[in-house]
């Protein structure tokens, strides 16, 4: 059985205005924000507006606004940052990896022979999230 979706995680909080953070993207249904711990430069993260752990009890709805977002995030990264492809990843349970939980899909901008970096638990500097979050909104034309 699953467990309920916790109304104080760090992205419910983040779309509450409790906690800042360095906005991509942001629709009716969607919000796309740079990861305060990339595993590279653009690490961005797409989550739905409204409450879902994530792919396991989501509605069609929100993974259908979520998935739209994505897209166009990941074709906004290519651009922003001359990349060789784009990695999207989403975690689902402690079991697969799974930290916040809050539905999130990471979209990450990838070069051919550049690993990812390991995910240290270390926060980015905000100066470099706010520059590549800014990267990212001239690529989408805002």
């Amino acid at each position: 059985m699953t467990a309920a979706y916790d109304p104080n995680n760090i992205f419910a909080k983040i779309l509450r205005g409790e906690i800042p953070c360095h906005k991509v993207y942001e629709d009716e249904d969607t919000l796309a924000f740079m990861d305060v711990m990339p595993q590279g430069d653009g690490h961005t993260l797409v989550i739905p507006k409204t409450p879902a752990r994530n792919i396991l009890d989501a509605n069609p709805a929100q993974l259908n606004a979520v998935m739209a977002t994505v897209q166009r995030i990941a074709k906004a990264v290519k651009v922003a940052f001359q990349s060789d492809g784009v990695f999207v990843m989403q975690f689902n349970e402690a079991g697969a990896g799974q930290t916040v939980f809050h539905l999130h899909v990471h979209v990450v901008p990838r070069w051919e022979g550049i690993a990812l970096k390991p995910h240290t638990g270390a926060m980015a500097d905000g100066a470099l999230l706010a520059d590549h979050a800014a990267k990212i909104r001239s690529a989408l034309g805002q």
